[in-house]
């Protein structure tokens, strides 16, 4: 059975065992066919598979009359900050995001610069699968043109939402963990600007992940090793694909994903307040925050897509997810590490305060992450089986299954990208949020066996 997972948020697989060059160029067709033949922005994060995929993807493309501007190896947030200045008919960016080494994958852009809503990712979906790709003649054949210098765009507008003065004063000493994925491109020239002290970990872009790219905490012990030994201010990790960010107090501890959506929230509402969309799976601190400044919070199912498609219709002014995940409508709707990372930095240039301080200072509450495989079919027994064990808590549905009390949640949901079942569970304190997973999960793996 090949390891392919498709989805209307684009593609991925395990190279050698799903992800052939005949599919990839099948896929990037119907994207070619999708944009009439206009301009396409094509990117890559670093893994080794990725010119390969490449050289596939380039191959359907110029088949349907395409002119691709390629650059190279850039972020996710890159390529459609790109698409949106060049006023293109689309984007494809090659990357698995955090998936292992061995997995790759592409993720289609909109003409907004936007990843795919579920309206333009049936019709890529159908596309496909009508094999129906409307190819060109010999002579109306695309052209490729190598444009990496056209990503400096990207930096420009995140450097409009902060003050670089300030920032620049402080002299911040970061340590930047891009674990040889795409971010190692662009972020240390981004925090070079704001007058930081950069020592980058993993800064060449080949795949060769020192660590597994999820950036999680068990993960990332060695960039706390490192903030602490070097006397860092901060430490930032990306995933391969540098759409979402982990952080390192100067302590060298973990504050990790959740929280970076959050302290953006902070220092974004006090200057500008404004509607703020979220995930169901994103920690209630941000609900807390949005409160403290009386601006409207809402939730919206997880993936990039139903986040983005809710900031539209409520005319949010921040969004995003609590794997890392910051989106900002002024740069581009797209999940974006380098925009957290200015705002990280923001909020500590304005307070004068260390990070530990600013982020003890928000609303306390511990989040606890498992998965588990499990067949798609099993899902819906899941729900049931912990909606019948979890019967005092008030359900929500639609997005898998997500129980709250007053204090604490729970979720199941199948993941988007993974053949995996995840579940979250959120509590006052970690030793409620981990007992609250944990009999949560046992409740599933019973259910799914």
């Amino acid at each position: 059975m090949s390891e392919r997972i498709l989805s209307i948020s684009g593609l991925r697989g395990v190279i050698g065992n799903g992800l052939d060059p005949e599919y990839i160029t099948r896929f990037a067709a119907a994207l070619g066919t999708m944009a009439g033949g206009g301009t396409v922005v094509l990117a890559r994060d670093g893994r080794s598979t990725g010119p390969y995929v490449r050289h596939a993807v380039l191959a359907g493309l110029m088949a349907t009359g395409c002119r691709v501007v390629d650059l190279g190896v850039a972020t996710t947030p890159t390529c459609g900050v790109v698409v949106q200045h060049l006023k293109a008919a689309g984007g494809l960016q090659i990357t698995a995001s955090h998936n292992p080494v061995q997995w790759n994958g592409l993720k289609p852009f909109s003409p907004e610069g936007s990843v795919f809503n579920e309206e333009l990712g049936k019709k890529l979906l159908g596309l496909l699968e009508s094999q129906q790709p409307a190819l060109v003649g010999w002579d109306r054949l695309g052209n490729v043109e190598e444009r990496p210098e056209a990503a400096d765009v990207h930096i420009d507008r995140v450097l409009k939402l902060v003050d670089p003065a300030v920032i620049a004063k402080r002299k911040f000493r970061v340590v930047l963990d891009s674990n040889h994925g795409s971010g190692g491109v662009l972020s240390p020239r981004l925090l070079k600007k704001l007058g930081c002290q950069v020592e980058v970990l993993g800064g060449t872009p080949d795949g060769q992940f020192e660590h597994v790219p999820e950036p999680t905490a068990e993960n990332l012990t060695g960039l706390c090793d490192e903030v602490r030994k070097r006397g860092a201010d901060v430490g930032f990790a990306q995933d391969p694909d540098a759409d979402r960010l982990a952080i390192v107090d100067g302590n060298g501890r973990y504050i990790g994903e959740e929280l970076t959506l959050a302290l953006s929230a902070d220092y974004v509402l006090a200057r500008t307040p404004g509607p703020v969309v979220v995930n169901g799976s994103t920690s209630r601190v941000t609900a807390d925050i949005a409160e403290k400044y009386n601006c409207p919070f809402h939730r919206s199912y997880v993936g990039e897509a139903h986040v983005v498609a809710r900031m539209k219709s409520v005319g949010a002014i921040l969004g995003g997810e609590g794997n890392g995940g910051v989106i900002e409508p002024h740069v581009g709707y797209v999940r974006d590490s380098l925009v957290s990372m200015a705002y990280v930095l923001g909020g500590m240039a304005a307070s004068g305060k260390p990070l530990a301080e600013w982020v003890d200072s928000l609303p306390q509450y511990a989040i606890v992450k498992d998965k588990l495989t499990c067949p798609r079919e099993r899902v819906e027994a899941a729900c049931m089986a912990l909606k019948s064990l979890f019967h005092d808590a008030t359900p929500q549905q639609g997005d898998g299954l997500r129980l709250d009390w007053p204090d604490r949640w729970v979720q199941v949901r199948a993941s988007n990208t993974e053949p995996i079942l995840r579940v979250i569970a959120e509590a006052p304190d970690q030793t409620t949020a981990r007992a609250l997973c944990s009999q949560a999960m046992d409740e599933v793996r019973r259910a799914v066996s």
